[in-house]
């Protein structure tokens, strides 16, 4: 697979991991003055924050770091490549467990899957992102190592590892991405989250056909409790991973009988 071939759409596109510019960080001598690949994706992840993924191009980039277009591109070949250099920077800072810590597994996995929901939400653009490339930074690979070594101290068998973590992380991840699609909403809207919340609950109660459905989600809402949307959306988060800790050591159980 050639470059050429990337930007013409002939051929899957490669990770920019996979790519020898991404060892050594630019094309080469002769680069603009003031510019480096940390800068330019350390720039990118703040507009992404700031903008959204939607309107973030190359040009608005450049203009946010007061050079040309042209410049950027002596460091990174595509929007694309750029993109998925902010993914694995959006990793950066997350706090993993010590490879030797003497902790309890249930703890260091609500604690991962924790550090995980807040990256989420604290950067809206990153799940469409994680879905779209490899996500084979070396960032990412260090918390997936992390996540690995937590999963294999459970005791549960070889083979129910993959399903393990695919069951605690693919929730944290829609979990996340829906938590910030809120917070995104939300901001458009001027109002507080519990605003917006009591509006949203408000104006849905006055269609008939959701009648029944509102008065359960009340009854639900009520029986959690939580006065505050942080409050339920935190309360509900910790309880899903209680059922799904459960779940990991009822299997671990099952195995060994």
């Amino acid at each position: 697979m050639t470059r050429a071939a990337q930007r013409s759409g002939g051929s899957a596109r490669p990770s920019v991991w996979l790519e020898d510019g991404a060892r050594h960080g630019g094309r080469g001598g002769g680069q603009p003055s003031g510019l480096d690949r940390e800068r330019i994706t350390e720039a990118a992840v703040r507009l992404l924050d700031a903008e959204g993924l939607d309107k973030f191009s190359m040009r608005r980039l450049a203009a946010e770091l007061n050079v040309t277009a042209m410049s950027v591109y002596w460091y990174v070949d595509t929007k694309d490549d750029l993109l998925e250099l902010a993914l694995d920077t959006a990793y950066d800072g997350l706090t993993l467990p010590a490879p030797d810590a003497d902790e309890d597994w249930r703890d260091q996995l609500r604690a991962l899957a924790g550090e995980y929901r807040a990256m989420l939400v604290r950067h809206p653009w990153l799940s469409p992102l994680a879905g779209r490339f490899l996500d084979i930074g070396p960032r990412s690979l260090s918390f997936s190592g992390a996540v690995q070594q937590v999963i294999r101290r459970t005791g549960l068998p070889e083979h129910g590892i993959s399903g393990a973590l695919s069951a605690v992380f693919q929730f944290v991840y829609g979990y996340g991405t829906i938590e910030s699609h809120f917070h995104a909403r939300v901001a458009t809207t001027g109002m507080t989250p519990d605003e917006y919340h009591r509006h949203a609950m408000t104006e849905v109660a006055r269609w008939p056909g959701a009648a029944g459905v509102i008065e359960e989600s009340t009854k639900v809402m009520q029986a959690r409790g939580g006065d505050t949307v942080e409050e339920m959306l935190e309360r509900d988060f910790a309880f899903a991973l209680d059922l799904l800790v459960a779940g990991i050591e009822v299997m671990v159980a099952r195995s060994r009988g």
